[in-house]
């Protein structure tokens, strides 16, 4: 791949092409959603707030006249609410060309739980999507080149799988559990690619991460529980804003990883600045516990028996 300057200007023409982006009510997701809009796709927010959701739309159509924006409801932390989804795409029979697994939260202060059970990061950020790919997954066979587009972080780098306690019942801290989370998004992504290989599926699956970006992750996450929301961690990193990027440059390597012909199945893709925190999009660094493949296959099969999900 070239270091050369890569922007939105380089994303080749996607009319004809039916995007779902995650999480596309702001932020990455809303980024990714607009440029993608913009340049020709037709695009599905997939928002657990339709109300927010709907306003990402109509902001969106007033940057990008006549795009074709639908927006629906999806709570990654809601095994029925992604199922529902999921059926819902599969009843309408548009193949999908691209899914941008993207919505996450970050940090969150005291262990909380999703509807089904599991820590909050965890099985929103990796087991929500983790299903949802499952269930789309045979109208993403159906697509034009199809691309699977998982969001993880420059912090899977201090990671590592709790297999022992993978719901952090026993000991809970937020920044352990969100990387942990993390790096369980770019071990799906490798092994989605590995299997989709070895059974035909037809799919690129490939990973990407932001760098720093400032976007509403660092106060959403570490204010869900808390009583004193105005506390925020939002003046700290405005205070080191010159290491970090806005939310438009941020979401450069997943659009890099979602449509650019030179990247490949199985990548990750990053900023090319110092420490990968801000620049245009490259191959990025996967730390030694990203490139297990064992622990990619072991945490595949952990999370189809949680999930109870079929790949098919």
């Amino acid at each position: 791949m070239a270091t050369v300057t890569w922007t939105e200007r380089d994303i080749p023409d996607q009319t004809g092409r039916l995007a779902i982006v995650t999480g596309a009510t702001s932020g990455l997701g809303y980024e990714t959603a607009r440029a993608l809009a913009q340049s020709g796709a037709t695009v599905v927010l997939a928002v657990r707030d339709v109300d927010k959701g709907a306003r990402a739309s109509q902001r969106i159509s007033q940057q990008a006249p006549g795009a074709t924006l639908e927006v629906m409801r999806l709570d990654l932390a809601s095994l029925d609410s992604v199922q529902s989804f999921a059926h819902e795409m599969v009843r309408r029979d548009r193949p999908i060309d691209l899914l941008v697994n993207n919505a996450g939260v970050m940090a969150v202060p005291t262990r909380q739980l999703t509807q089904d059970g599991f820590e909050l990061q965890f099985g929103t950020n990796h087991l929500g999507h983790f299903a949802l790919t499952a269930g789309l997954l045979p109208l993403l066979r159906r697509g034009r080149s199809a691309r699977v587009v998982s969001v993880s972080s420059l912090v899977h780098k201090w990671a590592k799988i709790n297999w022992g306690d993978l719901q952090r019942e026993r000991a809970y801290r937020p920044m352990s559990a969100y990387g942990q989370s993390k790096l369980a998004v770019l071990l799906f992504a490798k092994e989605l690619q590995r299997r989709s290989v070895l059974h035909g599926w037809g799919l690129m699956s490939n990973a990407a991460h932001p760098g720093f970006a400032r976007t509403g992750l660092q106060t959403v996450g570490p204010n869900l529980g808390r009583e004193d929301k105005g506390k925020s961690t939002q003046g700290g990193y405005a205070l080191i804003s010159f290491l970090s990027q806005d939310a438009a440059s941020g979401a450069l390597p997943t659009l890099f990883a979602a449509t650019s012909p030179d990247a490949q199945g199985g990548g990750y893709y990053g900023p090319d600045g110092r420490f990968e925190l801000k620049g245009t999009p490259r191959r990025a660094k996967i730390a030694r516990q990203g490139r297990a493949d064992q622990d990619a296959a072991r945490l595949w099969a952990l999370s189809e028996a949680v999930t109870q999900v079929t790949w098919s």
